[in-house]
C-alpha cells in the first residue's frame, strides 16, 4: 500500500512539474513569433528616398539615364509648348523645368520633364503642365493651339476638318506641327454635335 501511494505521488508531482515548466515556454514562443514578422513587415514597407538632382538644361535621354542612376524610375515627359508633341527620339530634346524639382524625394515618386526640341527655347510658363480641357457644351477658343490639342479637346464622336490656311492646299499629316488660324463654329458658341472646321498653318508661318 505504501510503495502504491508513493507512486502515485511521484506520478502527480512529475505531471504538475510538466505543466509548470511547459506554461510559460509556450507563452514566450507564441508571443515571439507574432512580434517578429510585424517588425519585420513594417521595415519592409518602409519608401526609400533618394536626391533627385536638377535636370534643367541637360538631354533629355541624359537626364533620364541620370534620374534611374539615382534610383528614380517612375519617368514621363511632355511638350512644354504645349503641342502635345511625342518624344520619341529622347536625344532631340531638353529639360526646360521638372517636377518635382531638384531635392530628396521618394524613390517611387513620378517625375515629370517639361522639355522642347534642342533648337527651341524654353517658353517663360510651361504650356504642356495640364492636360487640356473637354469642349464640352461650348466651342473652345483654339486659335494659336496645335491641332491636335483641339482634336483632343473634341468629342471623338466630332465630325472635324482641318485645312490648309495657306491656300497651298497641303496635307495636314502631323497635326501637332500646325496651329489653327480660324475656326468654325466660333469661341463661345453653343457646341452640339455639329461639325467643326478648322483652318490652320504650320507653327513656323502666320496666319
Amino acid at each position: 500500500m505504501h510503495t502504491r501511494t508513493t507512486i502515485a505521488a511521484l506520478i502527480a508531482s512529475a505531471s504538475l512539474l510538466a505543466l509548470t515548466s511547459c506554461g510559460p515556454d509556450e507563452d514566450t514562443s507564441t508571443g515571439t513569433s507574432q512580434d517578429k514578422p510585424a517588425a519585420t513587415k513594417d521595415a519592409s514597407e518602409k519608401t526609400e528616398t533618394a536626391a533627385l538632382p536638377d535636370m534643367t538644361g541637360k538631354g533629355l535621354q541624359s537626364a533620364q539615364d541620370q534620374a534611374q542612376k539615382a534610383g528614380f524610375y517612375a519617368l514621363t515627359s511632355h511638350d512644354a509648348l504645349g503641342r502635345d508633341r511625342m518624344q520619341a527620339f529622347d536625344r532631340n530634346w531638353k529639360i526646360c523645368s521638372q517636377t518635382p524639382k531638384a531635392g530628396d524625394h521618394p524613390t517611387d515618386a513620378k517625375v515629370d520633364f517639361a522639355t522642347v526640341k534642342l533648337e527651341e527655347t524654353c517658353p517663360g510658363k510651361d504650356a504642356g503642365a495640364e492636360e487640356p480641357q473637354a469642349a464640352g457644351a461650348t466651342m473652345p477658343d483654339f486659335k494659336g493651339k496645335a491641332v491636335k490639342v483641339a482634336r483632343g479637346a473634341l468629342d471623338s464622336g466630332t465630325s472635324l476638318t482641318v485645312e490648309d490656311a495657306s491656300g497651298q492646299s497641303r496635307f495636314i499629316l502631323m497635326e501637332s506641327n500646325w496651329k489653327v488660324c480660324s475656326q468654325e463654329p466660333t469661341a463661345g458658341a453653343k457646341l452640339d454635335g455639329q461639325p467643326v472646321k478648322l483652318n490652320a498653318v504650320k507653327f513656323e508661318e502666320s496666319c
